[in-house]
């Protein structure tokens, strides 16, 4: 799985980070999947191998600007593009409210479908091309959500040893096994895919959160998964001083919480822009990095803008930049 940061800021943009969108999509695939679309998201696309022409979906944790105020010139710029093929939407119900008043109100057309999901009415195990996702309710000034990925389409690897001993011959029908077909037998029957063969790896979950304030609200979700990128707005001395009302999470509360689970991997981002790299002005984002690492002994990063992670089959994780 690769996931690519296309902001990283919370409310408002700052000379380094823009605000929330994030990347997904697996190696070798040029179609991928958008988390959230802050203001400005098209513009960091220009600088990745993504194209708006393959993005296949793009799911909304919440109504607040900083994640869905890129929504209408993303698909604008689609429209322009040439898009035919539609694009799912998945998002709380007030996100088609707000596309259809900029669509009458600057007479916004698009030629292909824009099929929407309530998210609150997304089907369990809801099926969308290369991954399943389902949607999680978390704890915020608004309803927000996370998502939670799982490959699909694992590979299948053949049995040897079974099909050895069944006496199968190789050729044709272990291909055919390997399709996840059945097959018949010389002596009668059926040699079925599931007997001889096994995925290739286990398939890769991960879950991409919203704004939240309780990061318990996800350990049903969490609970076997690779992965969990969460906010971390605010250090825990910060949030203390600010108060509840923004209803954000601490680096502590999320390290602790990812400890807990013992998450093989944690990737925070959503950082208030107070927080600078080397601090010069204002807080040091250094500050977030060691108040999680007190609190967490797994593979802990801070995502940066332009970040591309790749996640792979044996469950590594690895960072690069799209830029280099």
């Amino acid at each position: 799985m690769q996931l690519i940061f296309l902001g990283t800021s919370s409310g408002a943009p700052t000379r380094q980070r823009n605000v929330s969108g994030v990347a997904l999509s697996l190696p070798r695939r040029r179609d991928w999947v958008l988390v959230d679309c802050g203001e400005g998201t098209q513009h960091r696309l220009l600088r990745t191998p993504l194209s708006v022409l393959r993005l296949r979906a793009i799911c909304i944790t919440h109504v607040h600007g900083d994640h869905c105020y890129g929504l209408p010139g993303l698909l604008a710029s689609a429209q322009l593009n040439g898009r035919r093929e539609a694009l799912t939407l998945i998002a709380p119900a007030p996100i088609w409210d707000y596309l259809q008043a900029v669509f009458t109100s600057t007479a916004l057309h698009l030629d292909y479908p824009l099929e929407f999901i309530d998210v609150t009415r997304l089907p369990a195990g809801f099926e969308l091309d290369d991954f399943e996702v389902s949607a999680w309710p978390l704890s915020h000034r608004v309803p927000s959500f996370a998502y939670r990925f799982v490959e699909r389409g694992v590979p299948r690897r053949l049995r040897v040893d079974c099909l050895e001993r069944d006496a199968i011959p190789r050729g044709p029908l272990w291909g055919a096994l390997q399709r996840g077909e059945a097959v018949p037998l010389a002596g009668g029957g059926l040699a079925r895919s599931e007997d001889y063969t096994q995925p290739a790896w286990r398939a890769r979950r991960l879950v991409i959160g919203g704004d939240n304030d309780s990061p318990e609200c996800l350990r049903k979700a969490c609970r076997d998964i690779d992965l969990l990128v969460h906010e971390a707005t605010y250090d825990a001395e910060t949030l203390i001083r600010i108060g509840s009302a923004p209803m954000h999470s601490s680096a502590a509360q999320v390290a602790g919480f990812a400890q807990s689970l013992a998450l093989p991997h944690l990737i925070l981002t959503h950082f208030s822009p107070r927080y600078q790299q080397g601090g010069a002005r204002g807080l040091p984002l250094a500050r977030l990095e060691q108040e999680a690492r007190a609190g967490y002994s797994g593979d802990l990063w801070l995502a940066a803008d332009y970040d591309r992670f790749e996640l792979a089959p044996d469950g590594s994780l690895q960072r690069n930049s799209v830029l280099e």
